[in-house]
């Protein structure tokens, strides 16, 4: 039976927010996937590395670290919805050594010092004990690995401040509280923090901006937002006709970012490189 400590997580990835995951998938891709050549630059995968990824979602960059290696890429994932896709999706592709884990990777037991790269898109950042969880991952590299990492970066240094900021002046109850140092990953200082603790070493940080298309048209980029995580369950409370207003003001705020080839908005992350001793 798989041993599941991030009980919250895995009942919103086996949730609403999976399912929304799965059934669209290259579309997180496209906003998530222009961070994808700073992930596997700072990777630098080698043609033998075995490669986990850790949070692999959909497979997108599990699929990617196999082919850049002969060896195998396990991708791990509490969401069994998201698993079935990735699976799906590397079997279209005929990646034999593309395998994918359902589990929690912060207990999940991997054989030790199995893999020589650990790679994570946006997931590190949802494991309730960060210290733990990566402590368990180090177990699981061989002495010299690397980890690379993408966490999500300060939207204050973006373009999303106007639209966090319409979307927050028309909400209830608030959406989120000013980042504390228990939360591990929101900022630099954090991530050394977790990962020190966990026994890496050379840890480094620093800020990369891409910039990720988030819709069609403005429209189209608020219902793509507001249907997920946080804000579709505080919209779900809410009268029709206030969800709409917040809807408006979500969309008026992407207005001025409207491309003629979609709504472009730049978006920070952090990009994390560390070794295991």
């Amino acid at each position: 039976m798989t041993e599941i400590a991030n009980t919250a997580q895995a009942e919103s990835w086996n949730g609403h927010d999976g399912l929304r995951h799965a059934a669209q998938p290259d579309r997180w891709d496209r906003v998530n996937g222009v961070f994808n050549a700073d992930l596997f630059a700072a990777a630098d995968i080698g043609p033998q590395d075995r490669v986990l990824d850790i949070g692999c979602g959909n497979g997108q960059t599990t699929r990617l670290a196999a082919r850049r290696t002969a060896a195998e890429a396990v991708g791990i994932d509490l969401s069994t919805a998201m698993l079935a896709t990735a699976r799906a999706k590397a079997a279209a592709e005929g990646l034999s050594n593309a395998r994918f884990v359902h589990g929690d990777a912060q207990v999940h037991p991997f054989p030790d010092a199995a893999f020589d790269v650990a790679v994570s898109r946006f997931a590190l950042t949802f494991f309730s004990e960060p210290v733990t969880a990566m402590t368990n991952i180090a177990r699981a590299l061989r002495p010299g690995a690397r980890l690379a990492s993408l966490s999500v970066g300060d939207y204050r240094d973006g373009d999303w401040l106007k639209v966090f900021t319409h979307m927050m002046a028309n909400l209830p109850v608030p959406l989120m509280g000013e980042p504390t140092p228990s939360d591990g990953f929101t900022d630099p200082e954090g991530i050394a923090r977790v990962l020190d603790g966990a026994g890496f070493t050379r840890v480094s940080t620093h800020e990369v901006v891409q910039v990720s298309v988030w819709g069609t048209d403005a429209e189209d980029a608020a219902d793509f937002m507001l249907s997920y995580g946080r804000i579709h369950q505080i919209l779900q409370g809410l009268e029709p006709e206030a969800a709409a207003e917040v809807r408006r003001a979500v969309a008026g705020a992407f207005r001025p970012f409207e491309r003629p080839d979609g709504v472009r908005m730049t978006t920070p992350a952090w990009l994390t490189t560390a070794v295991r001793p």
